[in-house]
């Protein structure tokens, strides 16, 4: 890989992480290792053609262009981290891999109700990562931030909640919202 090549890379990288908050290899990585995926496995449940998978992952494209990809990858995230925690079984989880991959995204937030913890509620993850999702889908980390530091004198909450929800990482977000429920 040439200086130009890898420069791209690192570009599209650091794109991937504005929008997504973290390169798209390491989330790709993540989602295969926690569900027992293989890439061509991960690429059908998304919707994705392997090769623009791997494309994604390696850096030579930054975005991922369709919006219920997107929210595919979201909703095979939190999958993911119930099969971690032990609340989903991996027939449970095969099964509802089939259910997302039949999914056909729509509106960003139309599907708040498929991730709800035992009370009935949605997961404080999942609605953080779907506001998140609906800030990025109409700009990106740098716009949101200079928008943020715009309405800063005058709107310093406004300002805060850009910052933290539409530039943050979504951990940090969680703990924000955590913080101020107390």
């Amino acid at each position: 890989m040439d200086a130009a090549q890898q420069e791209a890379t690192a570009r599209a990288r650091e794109l991937q992480r504005n929008w997504y908050g973290e390169p798209l290899g390491a989330l790709f990585r993540r989602l295969i290792d926690d569900l027992g995926l293989n890439q061509a496995r991960l690429a059908g449940v998304l919707g994705l053609s392997a090769p623009m998978l791997s494309q994604l992952m390696s850096g030579q494209r930054a975005k991922i262009g369709n919006p219920a990809v997107v929210q595919r990858v979201q909703l095979l995230q939190d999958l993911a981290g119930q099969v971690v925690d032990g609340s989903v079984s991996a027939a449970e989880a095969t099964e509802r891999m089939e259910e997302i991959k039949k999914s056909q995204g729509g509106s960003v937030l139309s599907n708040t109700t498929q991730s709800r913890s035992g009370s009935g509620a949605p997961t404080v993850k999942r609605v953080v990562r779907e506001i998140q999702s609906l800030l990025r889908s109409v700009a990106a980390a740098g716009d949101i931030i200079e928008a943020a530091d715009t309405l800063a004198p005058t709107h310093p909450e406004l300002a805060e909640f850009l910052r933290v929800y539409g530039a943050g990482r979504t951990s940090d977000a969680v703990a924000h919202y955590q913080s101020h429920q107390n």
